[in-house]
């Protein structure tokens, strides 16, 4: 019997077409990290996954809230006390509170992505997670544009680009059209009140103290350096804000408002212009904050209606 015959070899490759395909390969997106994604941070740091995340740790309140506005919700393995929003975020396990986690349940949950808050998780749990080799992205918007960053980037790390576009688009169109509205209108000057003892307020590079100014507010601490000063009551009576605004200490509680009824000299007072907004549309660096400022902005519009007409 004849013995069968090979077919014809295929040719080798020689060592520069070798190297060729070792350095187009990866330019052209076709190695193994494909669905490889990469963004960058608040902190200006690359945050780089093999993949879309799958299971998510949430270190914030506002953090998980932009997770579920972008369709990640259901990626969240734990987060943190008060992430109340929207309901669903109820029921996923709490790790600790935002300033202090329990870094073993964190660990135990085997995420794929840490979502911290900039300035609010604590830094060396962090660094303990970093080294464990789990991605950590760094959120804290500054701005409104800010915001409309995390949201096109978390989008993009949890698998929703295109929500997470839709999303900061629609966010960024509302507040263009408050913007619109009513920057050039007449001045308000304005004390927002953050919390009650001591009191405290935002300056103007805050992002509320930037949502006041988008209403024609003028924060009567804006100027001030720190970004959250406490100014004392007497500040405030030498001020005499035209509107005071604050939240509380419960989303549905205007009793922070309660106690500047008794100091009548104030012209907020006399005019009625005590504003209650829940603490979360304003306090949150969420979607939520364009509802947040259209309170604001028509609180603000109402006190310009109360001005006693000019004297002829």
């Amino acid at each position: 019997m004849p013995k069968p015959t090979a077919g014809p070899r295929p040719p080798r490759l020689s060592w520069l077409a070798v190297l060729v395909l070792w350095l187009v390969l990866p330019a052209t997106g076709l190695t193994a990290a494909a669905g490889a994604v990469s963004v960058s941070d608040d902190r200006n740091r690359t945050v780089t996954l093999s993949e879309p995340a799958q299971r998510i740790v949430s270190l914030a309140p506002h953090l998980t809230e932009l997770l579920f506005a972008i369709g990640a919700g259901d990626r969240i393995v734990a987060t943190v006390a008060h992430a109340d929003h929207p309901e669903a975020a109820r029921s996923i396990p709490r790790l600790g509170t935002a300033a202090q986690l329990d870094l073993e349940r964190l660990l135990a949950a085997s995420p794929d992505l840490v979502i911290a808050w900039g300035s609010g998780s604590p830094g060396a749990a962090l660094e303990r997670v970093e080294t464990l080799g789990i991605p950590v992205y760094y959120s804290e918007p500054g701005d409104f544009e800010g915001i409309a960053a995390n949201l096109r980037r978390l989008g993009r790390l949890a698998g929703q680009p295109e929500r997470g576009a839709r999303e900061a688009s629609a966010f960024l169109d509302a507040i263009a059209t408050l913007r619109d509205r009513f920057a050039d209108r007449p001045e308000v000057r304005v004390f927002y009140q953050v919390w009650d003892q001591p009191l405290m307020t935002v300056n103007d590079r805050h992002l509320i103290g930037q949502a006041i100014r988008l209403c024609g507010g003028r924060n009567i601490f804006g100027h001030l350096d720190n970004r959250v000063p406490r100014p004392g009551l007497e500040a405030v009576i030498a001020a005499d804000p035209e509107a005071i605004v604050s939240g509380g200490p419960g989303e549905e509680r205007a009793d922070w408002l309660d106690g500047w009824r008794d100091w009548t000299q104030l012209t907020a007072v006399r005019r009625g212009n005590l504003f209650f907004i829940p603490p979360s549309l304003l306090q949150r660096h969420t979607p939520r904050l364009a509802e947040g400022t259209r309170m604001l902005c028509e609180a603000l519009e109402l006190a310009r209606k109360r001005r006693p007409e000019p004297s002829r």
